[in-house]
């Protein structure tokens, strides 16, 4: 439907994570075109990773509506709009996993079929793309605009579409849409370390142990300052990775020193106070680049795929806990900087002309939009598809399948304490009972 100058657009942004909530409902701020008004409404996947209240105010994003569904229910909602129960949207964002997209992709094909007038469909990565790069990109094929945050990014993604016969069009360069906050103008009182913690990087216990030791050697060997871990989540939630080992734990059995400690909230908020930015390859290495604190990527385990940090390959950023303790302090290599979207002078102005510019073409179609046509089908895909939909209750032609679940109303307060125990066991075996049977099996 095209967009009047007066009308404010709707939006709405499908998410199953906190980390791709925040990047879903920043995006669709940022790529809505010119000064329009937006009507945000959110809609939560339910899963393993759905975030809590307390990780949704952390966030720090509003939405002017926000509802839990599971994937029919979306559908459904999506369907109800095209039929007149509820006004239709303008622009869709789908902040999911690749295997979440490409099921949607297809579930709306259908809801949307023979229907020219539909909203624009937007996805893309909310950070670092440093694995399963094809495999990601091929899900996610289909969309009206697929988002690459930064110049090297877009170049990588359009390579593999064109690689396979799919159409690059839809890949779009934007950049990350939290990079924000005011530059590091001079070291604080104290001086604080930050350690930013990922929930599956490195996964294994050992790793993880050495990095905390380390972290908290570091704090011996310098009393004068603050040294923070900070972590994704308090126990009992997810994010989008599974964190079988949270630091959390490991540090009951540690013995730090006064001024180490653990930190939660708005990462922005942390780096407001931070002179040294520590991390394996967390995505929060580019907000801190972007602010020009000093940032460090380690190399302790290895410069490795497995671990992500070969992405900062080139980047000046790569060092040891060693050359920390010693005083070493990294400097940026600014070309590499400016290839991964981190304006280091702040200027964002532009970043997302292309996606508007784009998007308030779509709109502004008369014949409206063709139908979605993902690169996986029943015929390209026949034996991967089929179980990609399946995990989301889907057939391979996008409809429901049988025992679907696909309420009509809210759940009630039976269903939640039920759904509210099942994660509690889900959490419980994955952070407990797991790495139980693992080290049995390695005995």
């Amino acid at each position: 439907m095209p967009a009047s100058a007066t009308k404010a657009l709707r939006v709405a942004v499908l998410a199953d994570s906190d980390t791709r909530w925040k990047w879903g409902a920043l995006t669709a701020t940022r790529v809505c075109p010119g000064d329009t008004e937006i009507r945000l409404d959110g809609y939560l996947l339910r899963g393993r990773a759905t975030p809590t209240a307390r990780q949704l105010r952390e966030v720090g994003v509003d939405a002017d509506s926000l509802r839990e569904v599971t994937a029919v229910e979306f559908l459904r909602a999506m369907e109800g709009a095209r039929e007149g129960d509820g006004e239709p949207y303008d622009v869709l964002v789908l902040a999911l996993v690749g295997g979440g997209v490409q099921a949607m992709l297809h579930g709306l094909g259908r809801v949307w079929r023979d229907r020219a007038e539909r909203p624009v469909v937007v996805t893309g990565y909310v950070g670092v793309v440093y694995e399963k790069l094809a495999d990601g990109l091929l899900l996610r094929h289909g969309a009206d605009l697929v988002l690459a945050n930064s110049r090297q990014d877009a170049e990588r993604f359009r390579a593999v579409y064109e690689g396979v016969g799919a159409d690059p069009a839809a890949v779009t360069e934007v950049a990350l849409p939290f990079l924000g906050g005011a530059a590091h103008a001079g070291e604080h009182d104290p001086y604080t370390v930050v350690f930013a913690a990922q929930p599956s990087v490195p996964d294994s216990r050992k790793d993880r142990t050495y990095l905390l030791e380390r972290l908290i050697r570091h704090a011996r060997l310098h009393p004068e300052r603050e040294v923070l871990l900070k972590l994704r989540s308090r126990p009992g939630e997810h994010t989008t990775h599974i964190e079988e080992l949270p630091y959390q734990k490991l540090v009951q059995r540690a013995d730090p020193p006064p001024n180490f400690r653990l930190v939660y909230g708005h990462m922005g908020e942390v780096l407001d106070r931070t002179d040294l930015l520590v991390t394996v390859s967390s995505t929060a290495a580019l907000e801190s680049l972007h602010r020009r604190i000093p940032t460090v990527v380690l190399t302790d385990l290895g410069v490795r795929e497995a671990l992500g940090n070969h992405h900062f390959v080139g980047s000046g950023c790569l060092a040891s806990w060693d050359q920390l303790d010693a005083g070493h302090r990294p400097a940026p290599d600014a070309e590499w900087v400016a290839r991964q979207g981190v304006a280091a002078d702040g200027g964002y102005e532009t970043a997302f002309d292309e996606a508007r510019k784009r998007i308030a073409a779509l709109l502004s179609r008369p014949a409206g939009l063709p139908p979605l046509a993902p690169y996986y089908t029943p015929v390209t895909a026949p034996g991967y598809l089929p179980g990609i939909l399946a995990r989301h209750h889907l057939a391979p032609d996008g409809t429901p399948l049988p025992g679907a679940p696909a309420a009509d109303r809210a759940p009630g307060p039976v269903r939640q304490v039920v759904r509210r125990a099942a994660r509690g066991a889900y959490r419980h075996g994955v952070q407990r009972v797991a790495p139980v049977i693992r080290r049995m099996g390695e005995l």
